[in-house]
């Protein structure tokens, strides 16, 4: 779709005439921004949109997994893999899981449990040692009485089932459904949500193939292609949400345009999901080489997509963000306190 529309967000405090931007409590907009590849974007009154335009930046995003989007949600990272970049190796087996995840559960909207790392130059993991390592856990969790969602983070349709089977609630696949073509008929036939993500290549790969027109609009394009693709097989639309894919396949430059311009998602009409926690950007901008010590940077991003009106932010320090992400709601929204 072009021209393209970014919509500006403000505080829920401005004063005016303003709307509020995908249903938000505490985030709304009054102008647009236009642009076109290759050019300057011309700001205009959101007034001027076309009544389509209008309702896809300001209709409040429907359910996932019983969670309403008033308000931004967290997502707690929980992987159980032995080589990620961050927390790899951090949980000795299933009871130690399960108990990260009653911590994490007090903090948390959704639990996002993965058994492949895919950063950078990681090497493909067997779907049957992905499921070794994930649906335990799973299960685990849920004769544990933890009922917080759970997501399954995984590109292979068979990890999938058999994470639902155990009790997952939805799929969180970053290659948004290109990398397993039997990935989309399972996910049509549980009849969950699915998180669509943008990347290029294989985690091997993708560094080296970091190449776009316009990033922004290309990793819009892709998206809106790949919601295509979803719901062509059968996915319903209000069930897809959608992740720019920050550090999959980017430079520097790219994810810092991908993060300013993040509200040109809108326009697509669904749950914006933002997952940038300590990743290597964060590193090289802040000269910390360690990623456990990104917490600072982390926070920074994560707020900045709290603003421009993400409705799911994917993280791992989960304590440190609700506490961070109830002070700014606290201080940027409309409630007043005695």
């Amino acid at each position: 779709m072009t021209p393209y529309v970014r919509p500006v967000p403000v505080s829920a405090s401005e004063d005016g005439d303003v709307t509020r931007l995908a249903g938000s409590e505490t985030v709304r907009f009054t102008q647009v921004d236009v642009f076109d590849r290759g050019q300057t974007a011309t700001r205009q009154a959101s007034d001027h949109l076309s009544a389509e335009a209008s309702k896809r930046l300001s209709a409040l995003r429907a359910d996932v997994c019983g969670l309403t989007f008033d308000q931004p949600r967290i997502m707690g990272i929980l992987n159980v893999t032995p080589d990620s970049f961050s927390d790899g190796g951090t949980l000795s087996g299933i009871a130690d899981a399960v108990t990260r995840a009653g911590a994490m559960a007090a903090d948390v909207d959704i639990l996002d449990i993965g058994g492949e790392s895919t950063r950078p130059g990681a090497a493909e993991v067997t779907g049957s040692e992905e499921i070794r390592r994930t649906a335990p856990v799973i299960r685990a969790i849920r004769d544990a009485g933890i009922t917080t969602p759970i997501s399954i983070d995984t590109r292979k349709a068979a990890v999938a089932q058999a994470a639902l089977d155990a009790g997952a609630d939805m799929v969180n696949d970053v290659t948004a459904l290109r990398f397993d073509r039997d990935m989309a008929s399972v996910v049509a036939g549980a009849g969950v949500p699915v998180c669509l993500m943008h990347s290029v290549g294989t985690p091997e790969t993708m560094q080296s193939q970091a190449n776009y027109d316009d990033v922004l609009c290309d990793v819009y394009d892709h998206l809106a292609e790949r919601i295509d693709a979803a719901t062509s097989a059968g996915i319903a639309r209000d069930s897809i949400i959608v992740d720019p894919g920050i550090g999959f396949g980017k430079t520097l430059q790219h994810n810092v345009t991908l993060l300013r311009g993040l509200a040109v998602y809108h326009s697509l009409g669904l749950p914006i999901l933002l997952g940038a926690s300590r990743k290597r950007f964060i590193g090289t901008l802040s000269g910390e080489d360690d990623a456990a010590q990104r917490v600072g940077g982390s926070l920074a991003v994560a707020l900045h997509g709290a603003a421009q009106g993400v409705q799911i932010l994917r993280v791992h320090d989960t304590k440190q963000t609700r506490q961070a992400l109830d002070l700014q709601l606290a201080l940027s929204g409309t409630q007043t306190y005695g």
